[in-house]
């Protein structure tokens, strides 16, 4: 199986193919169609060609294909049909993916920016809800509550902010502090940049909100922009 994908850089293809596909950066076989050339006003967009083995293309058409709904899940479904109705914004329940230990919930309502929150506050709440609840069926599986698909496009735009910063602090070898985050948003961006030469990412703060210092790193020589 064979997906393209196009972005701004290389990284930035990369992030959207990882966003879209639901799989790490070490699963993904890649390699660059277009590496986007200079026109007279502006860059042309990089494009990548990503090839899926048949047991990582099975994985992902099976998040998008979730089939019968089993007695735990139909459970948590109908907890948080319930708990929408209870805040006044009800709406319709359906399984988005299932991986082994995870369940992804996507809700269709009218009232999805109310749901969501500001920066995606409500949504982690009520997903905080909804876990604890799962959790006292079956301890193994995390849930995951989205709608409009603003995890996917909140993620994405997490590892292109880790990119992008990645880039400013290699240019000016000033280390940048991002915004606090919780444990799985600033284990993306530390994921995002591990196999980057010439930076490194730290965890700062105290609590459940942290920020990611990203720095030069010391051991390796920043790499040059062409």
């Amino acid at each position: 199986m064979v997906r393209e994908f196009e972005g701004k850089t290389e990284q930035e293809a990369i992030a959207s193919a990882m966003a879209e596909l639901k799989l790490e950066q070490d699963e993904l076989d890649i390699e660059i169609v277009d590496s986007g050339k200079r026109g007279l006003f502006k860059k042309s967009n990089v494009r990548i060609r990503v090839y899926l083995n048949d047991d990582t293309a099975q994985e992902s058409e099976a998040s998008e294909e979730p089939g019968d709904v089993e007695e735990f899940e139909q459970q948590v479904i109908d907890f948080l049909t319930t708990l929408l109705e209870k805040m006044g914004y009800p709406g319709f329940v359906k399984i988005n993916y299932r991986k082994e230990g995870k369940l992804a919930l996507n809700v269709v309502s009218d009232h999805s920016s109310i749901i969501i929150g500001k920066k995606g506050k409500n949504l982690d709440a009520i997903q905080l809800i909804v876990n604890v609840y799962a959790g006292q069926l079956n301890p193994g599986v995390k849930v995951i509550i989205d709608s409009e698909n603003y995890r996917m496009r909140h993620e994405e735009q997490l590892v292109k902010l880790a990119y992008r910063t990645a880039e400013q602090v290699k240019r000016n070898g000033r280390s940048r502090l991002l915004d606090p985050m919780n444990p799985f948003e600033r284990r993306l961006i530390h994921t995002a940049l591990n196999d980057m030469e010439g930076v490194t990412t730290k965890s700062e703060g105290e609590g459940l909100f942290k920020q990611v210092r990203i720095s030069i790193d010391d051991e390796l020589p920043p790499l040059r922009r062409e």
